[in-house]
């Protein structure tokens, strides 16, 4: 039950920060007056972040359930 409380942290700044990403590409969607190759890149780009938060977030729930809660021990 422990590692759920400590997961609640950085799922919930994940979402925010997925949530962010994904609204950044679904404005310069609508945004008529761009270029095609600026709104293609302005859209790829907060995708790919979002998909790397998720790959973030999925690493440190593996840390967590591992026992490793603090990532500063490292080092």
């Amino acid at each position: 039950m422990g590692h759920w409380k400590k997961m609640i942290a950085p799922v919930v700044v994940a979402l925010i920060m997925i949530l962010y990403y994904v609204g950044a590409a679904v404005f310069f969607v609508k945004i008529p007056v761009i270029p095609a190759v600026i709104k293609v890149l302005m859209v790829v780009i907060p995708l790919a972040l979002a998909v790397v938060m998720i790959g973030v977030l999925i690493s440190r729930i593996k840390e967590i359930k591992g026992g490793e809660e603090d990532d500063l021990s490292q080092y």
